[in-house]
């Protein structure tokens, strides 16, 4: 059982001896090119009064997701792990029931993809990746979606034709914060936020805005769009650690999140920071 108090839904860990992360590219991106282990983010969430989080996947490998196991097999702070499987492979039952097995292997919670990196903007809809999709949901799991604006329509067509999987919106689907636009996005959102087997993530958004500029009250709008697209019961706090370092603390991050949501009833933010993750993910 999940104890009380705020679950981050959505964090990161990685270690470079084992390998690359070829994502952290630039001088922009360079304070990300260092370790980031389980022991680094115990010490900032403990302190911001967290319980429980999700380990998401980072790169598209199957050696990950069993480390990510074993590493939540051992940890009392990672309560479930959104990994990576090959979804365009025959095999995807197999596999995901051989990542059960492993040590830490009843954490696996969802599977993911960097859908936002492929060049097909349709590709959540090809019908090997939709089998693929339907082994996720077989298998009792959702599925985090992490795409960028112009991949939202197939993202709504694909949780259309697949009503049995829930489909985990990362970072809002990654709106246009620092130039300050709404649309398309909003309706985009909107869309995909009226199928019933979607959940959104409050997280990502002080990376998508200016780093160096953003507040709270700028992040608002975006904010407001998925709370009413989505509900405080289908949306849920994730602070995309340690990305979110490029522009912000674990505690700023947290501190942002609590001040678009200021508004909310106290039931309605149990559910954005604590209960839409535990019921979403199981954990």
């Amino acid at each position: 059982m999940t104890p009380p108090g705020v679950i981050d839904a959505h964090h990161h860990i990685w270690d470079l001896s084992v390998r690359d992360q070829d994502w952290i590219t630039g001088p922009a991106m360079a304070p990300l090119r260092r370790n980031f282990t389980l022991a680094d983010l115990d010490a900032e969430t403990r302190a911001a009064g967290v319980s429980a989080t999700v380990l998401v996947q980072t790169i598209g490998v199957p050696e990950e997701t069993p480390e990510f196991l074993a590493a939540a097999d051992g940890s009392d702070l990672v309560a479930g792990v959104v990994g990576w499987t090959d979804l365009t492979a025959p095999g995807v039952a197999d596999t995901l029931a051989a990542l059960r097995e492993l040590p830490g292997g009843d954490r696996l919670v969802g599977i993911r993809h960097q859908v936002q990196g492929e060049p097909d903007p349709e590709w959540l809809l090809r019908p090997d990746v939709r089998r693929g999709l339907a082994a996720v949901a077989a298998a009792g799991l959702v599925y985090d979606l992490v795409i960028l604006e112009h991949q939202l329509p197939a993202a709504t067509k694909a949780a259309e034709l697949l009503p049995g999987l829930t489909f985990v919106l990362d970072h809002l689907g990654k709106p246009p914060i620092a130039g300050g636009a709404t649309e398309p996005w909003a309706g985009l959102v909107r869309e995909l936020a009226a199928r019933p087997n979607t959940v959104c993530k409050l997280s990502g958004m002080v990376t998508e805005a200016a780093w160096d500029s953003w507040t709270a009250e700028g992040l608002r709008p975006y904010a407001d769009t998925v709370l009413d697209a989505f509900g405080p019961e289908r949306l849920m706090f994730g602070s995309d650690w340690p990305v979110c370092r490029l522009a912000a603390t674990y505690g700023e991050v947290l501190d942002a999140a609590r001040t678009v949501t200021d508004g909310l009833s106290e039931d309605e933010r149990d559910a954005v920071f604590r209960d839409t993750a535990r019921r979403v993910y199981a954990l």
